[in-house]
């Protein structure tokens, strides 16, 4: 952490740390302070580093420092942040602090932050920035380069313009390095790359996100229903998107809901809440494990060294169960694997299950030589393998089922897997030692 090396009571240590570091560090370490003490360290920054730092903070921090920072000054830091973070904070605000904030602001910002701020949250609306260079496709490389100058002190990025026509509509993109290439008089419309890669405003974060790692670009533009460029999407923000949904996965995948802030600052009641709700279905899911023991009782009563290998043999088939589900779930997040690849993914997943099965059972036999006969190393071999497969295939299919009902198969949560696997193990175990033990 930034701040184990720092004392955290030493403001003329802190201070000097932010006015040297990187805006990231210098945030990573006002996130971990009180709000009063972080807003005078950052204050006490020139204006335009205070803005860097403020961009980088966690949303908890600027919301929290929005609190407490009087609003003149909250205004100078609003005014010079990029439209997408602009916009992100406002949505993050009370009515109240919009109020106090908006009047302070230049029409145009207000404005550009209410568009901004209007799209749905999750798409590509929602992160997009009005803060991109556009060209005219008459204009002359010399031209195109001036216009690139002055406008570059107010744009995300420049390395790529977008040239629209007379009524916004996006003919294309031009790299700055075939600007700077070309002969000085050589139109734009001839450097351009037509049929420029775009998204619509509705379309989803993570195809957004998909699209600028495949495609890899700097960013993308956003257009709307009649072609007209509105925004792009940054690398950057693709890159926060990305991240988000790989944690909300993987908290769906521990059976723990989506948290929306950070597991450090939450407090004990939204960590609990988030967990009991899953920790109680699975009790009741586990029931269906507990009434299979009770319905072979007297194979149980008969043959005691069966319950040795209970807990080994159920484990087991809910870990290959997890193993599948987990590259599934990851597959079709990626776009690797799609809906009509399943009957080709079962087949292949009932291979290595099977091979796994039949290694994982060679392990065991010795086992059931040693804690019983022949008989139940075969029940416990023949059980292994079954459990295997079946965990395999429940937990690679899940996340497909899932998926072509419209629901997001990070939801097939290695607990949920492991809850089905132990059920279907505990019947095909003791249906498997009751045929061949019980005459």
């Amino acid at each position: 952490m930034i701040e184990d090396g720092l004392d955290l009571s030493d403001n003329a240590a802190l201070a000097a740390f932010i006015s040297g570091a990187h805006p990231v560090d210098a945030a990573a370490l006002l996130d971990s302070l009180e709000p009063e003490q972080a807003r005078d360290l950052l204050l006490a920054e020139p204006l335009g580093h205070q803005t860097e730092i403020f961009g980088y903070l966690r949303g908890e921090t600027q919301e929290a420092l929005a609190h407490v920072i009087e609003r003149a000054r909250l205004v100078e830091i609003v005014s010079e942040m990029n439209a997408d973070d602009r916009a992100d904070l406002y949505n993050r605000l009370t009515e109240e602090q919009r109020d106090a904030l908006m009047p302070g602001l230049a029409r145009a910002e207000r404005e550009d932050i209410r568009r901004l701020a209007a799209h749905e949250e999750g798409t590509a609306g929602a992160i997009m920035t009005s803060d991109y260079a556009v060209l005219a496709p008459d204009l002359t490389a010399r031209e195109a380069i001036e216009s690139l100058r002055r406008e570059a002190p107010d744009k995300e990025t420049i390395y790529r313009a977008y040239v629209l026509d007379a009524e916004r509509k996006l003919l294309g993109s031009v790299r700055l390095q075939a600007l700077i290439l070309a002969a000085p008089e050589t139109r734009v419309d001839a450097l351009m790359e037509r049929g420029a890669l775009s998204v619509r405003m509705e379309e989803s974060q993570e195809e957004v996100a998909r699209k600028i790692a495949r495609y890899d670009v700097l960013a993308i533009p956003v257009i709307n229903e009649s072609g007209e460029l509105v925004g792009i999407v940054t690398h950057d923000d693709a890159m926060d998107v990305a991240q988000a949904e790989a944690t909300e996965d993987f908290h769906k995948f521990a059976a723990h809901g989506a948290m929306v802030e950070s597991v450090r600052d939450a407090p004990i009641r939204t960590l609990y809440q988030k967990r009991i709700y899953w920790l109680v279905m699975l009790v009741f899911a586990n029931i269906f494990s507990g009434a299979g023991i009770a319905y072979f009782e007297d194979t149980i009563a008969a043959y005691v060294a069966l319950v040795f290998f209970l807990p080994l043999l159920i484990d087991s088939g809910g870990n290959a169960g997890s193993q599948a589900a987990t590259l599934m779930v990851r597959a079709l997040a990626t776009g690797e694997v799609v809906i009509r690849d399943w009957s080709r993914m079962l087949g292949r997943e009932l291979l290595v299950a099977i091979l796994l099965g039949l290694t994982m059972a060679l392990a065991v036999t010795p086992l059931g030589y040693l804690r019983g006969d022949h008989l139940i190393a075969i029940v416990v071999a023949l059980t292994m393998v079954l459990v295997v497969i079946t965990g395999s295939l429940i937990g690679m299919s899940l996340p497909f089922l899932l998926h072509r009902l419209k629901l997001d198969p990070a939801t097939a949560s290695a607990p949920l897997i492991t809850s089905i696997a132990d059920a279907t193990g505990v019947i095909v175990y003791f249906s498997i030692a009751t045929a061949i033990l019980i005459r």
